[in-house]
C-alpha cells in the first residue's frame, strides 16, 4: 500500500478516536459497568422485614418444589400456569405482597412469573427475589 494513502487512513481513524477518548476522560468517573438492579428485586433481608401479608411463589418446576420450598410457598411456573394460577388467586388477598423466586440455574422464570402476574392476573406488589431458592437456603443456615 503506498505510503500516501495509508497515512491518510491512519490520520482519519485517529480522529474518529478523539471525541470516543475525550468522552472517556471527562466521563471517568461516572460510568459504572455493574448491572442495574432489577426492577422489583428483593433480597431475602429485605423481604424478612416486609410487613403485612405476604406470599411466596415458587416458579420452579414442579419436581424441585417437591424436593424443598420455603415454607409456605405457593407453586406457581410457567408450564402449568393455567393449572396452578386459580389456586394462587383463591389463597391471595387485596394488598398482599407477593415474592416469586426460582434457582439461580433458572432464574427467568421467576421475572416470567412475576411478569404474568403483574400484566395477566393484574396483580400488584409483586417482587422477585434476588438469588432465588438458593439465597433463601443460604439465609436460613
Amino acid at each position: 500500500m503506498p505510503k500516501g494513502p495509508f497515512r491518510q487512513i491512519l490520520l482519519l481513524f485517529c480522529l474518529a478516536l478523539l471525541p470516543a477518548l475525550g468522552e472517556a476522560v471527562y466521563f471517568r468517573d461516572r460510568i459504572s459497568w455493574a448491572q442495574p438492579p432489577k426492577q422489583n428485586e428483593i433480597t431475602v433481608s429485605q423481604a424478612r422485614r416486609l410487613t403485612g401479608a405476604l406470599m411466596w411463589i415458587d416458579a420452579r418446576p414442579d419436581e424441585e418444589f417437591a424436593i424443598g420450598h420455603i415454607p409456605g410457598a405457593k407453586l406457581l411456573n410457567a408450564e402449568h400456569w393455567d393449572r396452578l394460577l386459580p389456586g394462587v388467586l383463591n389463597a391471595w388477598t387485596p394488598g398482599q405482597k407477593l415474592i416469586v423466586y426460582c434457582s439461580k440455574q433458572n432464574c427467568g422464570a421467576s421475572d416470567e412469573v412475576a411478569r404474568r402476574l403483574r400484566e395477566e392476573a393484574n396483580l400488584e406488589n409483586v417482587f422477585v427475589l434476588e438469588g432465588g431458592w438458593e439465597a433463601w437456603q443460604s439465609s436460613t443456615k
